[in-house]
């Protein structure tokens, strides 16, 4: 019974490793499939049966530095900005940025904020954009939306203006002011159409605070334009029909769809809590992350087949049995890069690396151990068991603290060092798994064979 257990645990991890493998280059099986499929389906006179399933083709999501595209570091100007709400503030446009490339369709950008003493920066990393300029032109490089309302003398700075403009004499006025009324609280702003007239509008959402700014200031400018600034540049001046309640509003106006259209991306790309500058990019080539994952993916070949070399030379059938561990735990792994999915990067392949060297830690541990065990006189069954429990201390306080540290990076680190962390973590909670459990059940399988008396295998 004991023996039938066991066996069926061996089975299930060999069954694991068949799906793990298929899941991560499903090609092979694919195919076979289809072709197995279409010869049945040719048999006459036969039943049809199900056709075999296929593994569903999942590609692995590259990062930057292997697909190719652009990193961006922007400025954020906060000078305007109390110092509460700086917080805020950064957490506001890094929400408006991501929207915005998502809203030119990058799939799947890392837009992160980064704070240190005196400065407030934006990274913006685009993997897959090759046009540099098309990236900048993207996000904009000082986008900033801002409402403002007529001053005092608003009639009266408008005919100054005019006459400016007749005689070329004086200096232009700006008739409107800052309301505090920024993009930081525009929730997003669409395209409708009037159920009367069926003419094309603009629906404005603002949040909470947003509602609250937008109530009174309409509230005190009923009759009157309302001015809405991008960059700092006039692009409409709507006029107030009467008080607005509940944060929605709608622009109505003498504009055709493709107007109407321009001016509410206008807003959604432009409602930014805080004008930015690009201060740095960086562009890296598809061709350059090609060679760069060729490489990786070689060094990785190269460390693994030099490990396995390792225990076999000095560990001999232990060492075998533990390389046949570290295949499913290299499979499992990749299999849960695509299911997160994990951005793989230059620095996660080295994450993935080292783990497969804590993996490869934890074995030598056990097997050292059982080693001494047996040299100690007692039997191999017994010698696997001590091996196993006399080791996990020292198995167990390693890889923790390697994973509490990990986590800090994690947690504190940028981009390419959050993509070695989790990697790093995965790997240490699935090589403990191998470790444990996987190994140790390759083991016990020869227990009572004639394999556990050949001494030289174990020592």
């Amino acid at each position: 019974m004991r023996k039938r257990k066991l066996y069926l645990t061996i089975g299930l991890i060999f069954v694991l490793a068949f799906f793990c493998g298929n899941f991560i280059v499903p090609n092979y099986w694919n195919q076979t499939a289809d072709i197995v499929n279409a010869k049945k389906n040719e048999i006459k006179y036969v039943e049809k049966l199900s056709n075999i399933p296929q593994f569903p083709e999942k590609p692995f999501k590259l990062g930057l530095d292997l697909q190719g595209g652009i990193h961006l570091v922007y400025e954020a100007d906060m000078s305007k900005i109390a110092k509460q709400d700086y917080s805020s503030s950064l957490q506001g446009l890094r929400d408006v940025i991501e929207r915005r490339v998502n809203l030119f369709g990058v799939q799947e950008p890392i837009v992160q904020v980064q704070e240190t003493p005196g400065h407030y920066r934006l990274i913006v990393e685009l993997a897959g954009i090759k046009d540099t300029s098309q990236a900048i032109e993207m996000i904009g490089l000082t986008p900033f939306l801002e409402f403002k309302e007529p001053k005092e003398n608003y009639q009266e700075i408008l005919e100054n203006n005019q006459k400016v403009f007749e005689t070329g004499e004086g200096q232009l006025e700006d008739p409107f002011q800052t309301t505090g009324l920024t993009g930081k609280y525009l929730k997003k702003a669409e395209m409708a159409f009037d159920q009367t007239t069926h003419q094309p509008l603009i629906l404005l959402q603002f949040d909470d605070e947003g509602a609250k700014i937008f109530e009174d200031l309409t509230t005190r400018n009923i009759g009157k334009p309302l001015a809405v600034f991008l960059d700092y540049q006039l692009t409409q001046a709507p006029i107030v029909q009467d008080k607005i309640s509940g944060g929605k509003a709608q622009i109505t106006g003498d504009f055709n769809i493709q107007e109407a259209k321009d001016r509410v991306r206008e807003l959604n790309t432009g409602a930014l809590p805080v004008p930015i500058s690009l201060i740095s990019q960086q562009s890296v080539g598809p061709i350059l992350g090609k060679i760069s994952l060729e490489k990786s993916l070689k060094a990785g070949i190269i460390g693994f087949l030099a490990v396995i070399i390792f225990l076999i030379l000095f560990y001999r059938l232990p060492g075998f049995l533990a390389s046949l561990s570290l295949g499913v735990f290299i499979g499992i792994v990749l299999v849960l890069f695509k299911l997160i999915p994990v951005t793989l990067t230059l620095a996660g392949i080295g994450g993935a690396i080292l783990s497969i060297g804590m993996a490869i830690d934890a074995n030598i541990l056990i097997f050292s151990r059982m080693r001494e065990e047996m040299k100690e006189g007692k039997g191999f069954i017994q010698s696997v068991e001590q091996g196993f429990e006399r080791a996990w201390s020292s198995i167990r306080d390693g890889n923790l603290t390697t994973l509490l540290v990990a986590l800090i990076l994690f947690a504190f680190g940028t981009s390419f060092i959050k993509g070695f962390a989790l990697v790093l973590s995965l790997g240490i909670l699935i090589s403990m798994f191998s470790a444990i459990f996987i190994t140790k059940n390759f083991l016990k399988v020869f227990e009572g064979t004639r394999l556990e008396n050949i001494k030289w295998l174990w020592r």
